[in-house]
């Protein structure tokens, strides 16, 4: 048997939960591990980004 797949239509809540509260300042921020280095300051840095809307902020350690 195939898989039965839902035709409704998504609804505005549903595709808009979690925005909200980053475009009001609240991101959930969590450590980005991949580059820790910066080139054009030569320092090491905290690179964060935010797991629902994919900001990146980056932070000196």
């Amino acid at each position: 048997m195939a898989d039965i797949l839902p035709f409704r239509k998504p609804r505005t809540s549903d595709k808009h939960r979690g925005n909200t509260l980053c475009r009001n300042g609240h991101h959930q921020w969590k450590v980005d591990k991949e580059r820790v280095f910066d080139t054009k300051k030569g320092r090491l840095v905290t690179r964060l980004r935010c797991r629902r809307c994919g900001k990146v902020k980056t932070r000196l350690l």
